[in-house]
């Protein structure tokens, strides 16, 4: 193997790495992400916020569409690269395949292996080479797997988040002007409770999917950014009130709201010292505010 072969082989097999390393970051690892899957994510919702209507809502699933498309991109390079030096000589070819050894050939036998559809008309002839198709059609079954647990875990996620603001929606429009002083105190305290686990829940989703950050929804009612202000309220209204149980909920609700605003402020940069301003710039970014605030990102 020439100096030539080497950087092939050495240039797949570092893309190969990148891939691996990104898929990790983003499916395995709990609270991080892949630097491939965080530019194209931000990339996309950086061009949906010039955009109105339907448009700027698929631009969050588009964006995980064409973060997998660069996963499968990658391992397909990659891979091409390394079989590059070893064409055609390393491989059998059928009755009446023609013998090439050109990028396209690479390619073609890199699509093939990674989609474990194995045509049969070109396989490897040497012992190492065998052994490295194996790896590829392993890691590409790898990866199909991990995608579809990707998608499969993160609308649960969103929908956990779409229902909480929905059901601040409900109590709003339950309680009426009167608030949480309205309702029994009890009542209303086991409500706010309620409400403190679901906010907790999705402050971890936000941590461990970071991608749901990023889907928009054009409608306000199932839209946190636009009602998680609602449910600070609730907690303030709380924490007035005389009754030590419902004190206590709000106490709760509150304290689950301030992790909130520390993940948009740790995770996505929302500025703000106090988690009012966090969640003004949360509702600036999904365009559910207008930017009228100082402190507003």
């Amino acid at each position: 193997m020439d100096f030539e072969d080497a950087l092939w082989t050495v240039l797949g097999t570092g893309l190969i790495l990148l891939m691996l390393g990104d898929v990790f970051h983003t499916l395995l690892y709990p609270h991080g992400s892949g630097p491939v899957c965080r530019t194209i994510i931000r990339g996309f919702w950086l061009l949906s916020r010039s955009l109105r209507g339907r448009a700027s809502t698929i631009s969050a699933p588009l964006a995980m569409a064409a973060v997998i498309g660069a996963w499968a991109g990658l391992a397909v390079l990659g891979w091409a690269l390394i079989y590059l030096p070893h064409l055609p000589e390393g491989f059998v070819y059928g009755d009446g395949v023609p013998q090439r050894g050109d990028f396209a050939e690479a390619i073609y036998t890199s699509m093939v292996t990674l989609s474990t559809v194995g045509y049969g008309e070109i396989v490897a002839g040497q012992p190492l080479l065998r052994l490295v198709v194996a790896l590829e059609a392993v890691s590409g079954f790898g990866l199909l797997t991990a995608t579809v647990s990707w998608i499969l875990q993160t609308y649960p996620a969103l929908s956990r988040r779409r229902a909480l603001a929905h059901h601040l929606n409900l109590f709003r429009e339950a309680a009426g002007p009167g608030g949480v002083s309205s309702l029994d105190p009890r009542h209303a305290a086991g409500l706010l409770e309620s409400l403190a686990r679901n906010v907790a829940t999705v402050s971890i989703d936000l941590l461990s999917f970071h991608e749901t950050y990023y889907f928009h929804e054009d409608k306000p009612r199932s839209s946190l950014p636009a009602t998680v202000a609602y449910a600070q309220q609730l907690a303030s209204e709380a924490q007035r009130d005389e009754d030590p149980e419902l004190r206590f909920a709000g106490r709760m609700l509150h304290a689950a709201l301030d992790d909130l605003a520390e993940v948009l402020r740790g995770k996505f940069g929302h500025s703000g010292t106090t988690s009012s301003a966090v969640f003004d710039s949360y509702a600036l970014h999904h365009r559910h505010r207008q930017h009228t605030e100082p402190n507003s990102k």
